[in-house]
């Protein structure tokens, strides 16, 4: 049987072993694919693993050795679902792999913005306190945590990970989420977005992007937050109105957003949170640690060897 993984860099740059996989069958492994190679590399195989290079009905139907398509992420809106569906190709994803990583970089971004670790740094580095008047110096505001409220923008597993995190700093935790009041515990409170915009610190976004959600952070939601309100984005980028941000933050209407994801990947020379005001960026990371990416790894695996016994799991179509 034959295997190709059509981009697997960023899942293992080196660091880890493919040796499971290639026990499963005849592996081809690529660090990327452009959509012009995907057939050719793809041809004759049952089953191809992809990370994020797009699958499209043109490609399933020029692939009829295809039977399984491992997404090698949580989110899967990189496979054609109708084609696959109706081509009778099994799409399964990595369910719940980088929770804690992208909890912990949620508040990364929290504690990077309210202490400016990096900038007081630099300072120092700089020779600023050595040639201080006085023992200590700030020039930014600095920020506790104990008290202040953070909403969540939905409350799955990401969601209560980064919610356990908040209540461990003595934050108020709210939420919006389709789960009933009763299905929360008692330290979370449910909440419509439009309050949780106007009166929390601090709003961290943790829904999947769909038509419903795109764009859903708009000028008039923003608009509504605290000029000291933070904005935290680590599920997807299209979620928020980029413009609307950047207008947002350089208007001083909101003070600061740490995002780890935009609308595209790499993003455009000229997209307007590049420069924006008070908008810390990471290259989407959240995901990335070690060991989260050995938990995919191994997630993966189970996957295939699950299809091949007939009973396949995390199955999305």
């Amino acid at each position: 049987m034959k295997i190709t993984v059509l981009d697997g860099y960023t899942l293992n740059p080196g660091d880890l072993s493919w040796d499971e996989l290639n026990k499963l069958g005849v592996c081809t492994i690529y660090d990327r694919t452009s959509q012009e190679e995907v057939i050719e590399r793809s041809w004759e195989a049952e089953i191809i693993l992809t990370n994020k290079t797009v699958i499209t009905a043109e490609h399933l139907k020029s692939l009829p050795d295809l039977k399984y398509i491992g997404v090698l992420a949580t989110g899967y809106n990189v496979v054609d679902m109708s084609a696959a569906k109706e081509g009778n190709i099994i799409v399964t994803n990595i369910p719940a792999y980088s929770t804690p990583s992208v909890g912990q970089m949620v508040f990364a971004h929290i504690l990077n913005i309210c202490q400016q670790v990096q900038h007081y740094t630099e300072e120092v580095r700089n020779d600023r306190w050595t040639k201080s008047p006085d023992f200590s110096f700030t020039d930014t505001p600095l920020i506790e945590l104990l008290g202040k409220k953070i909403g969540l923008i939905g409350l799955g597993q990401t969601g209560f990970n980064t919610a356990r995190i908040a209540l461990g700093f003595g934050m108020k935790v709210w939420a919006h989420t389709s789960k009933s009041r009763l299905q929360l515990p008692p330290e979370i409170k449910k909440m419509e977005i439009e309050q949780i915009f106007r009166e929390c610190d601090v709003v961290s976004m943790h829904c999947p992007l769909t038509e419903k959600t795109s764009g859903m952070v708009n000028s008039e939601l923003l608009s509504s937050m605290k000029p000291t309100a933070i904005l935290i984005n680590t599920s997807r980028g299209g979620l928020i109105d980029e413009q609307a941000l950047a207008d947002a933050l350089n208007n001083q209407i909101i003070y600061a957003a740490g995002v780890d994801v935009l609308s595209t990947e790499p993003p455009q020379a000229d997209n307007p949170l590049l420069t924006a005001r008070n908008c810390y960026i990471t290259p989407h990371i959240a995901w990335a640690t070690l060991a989260a990416r050995q938990r995919l790894m191994s997630i993966m695996n189970e996957n295939i060897k699950a299809y091949l016994s007939g009973k396949p799991i995390n199955v999305m179509n």
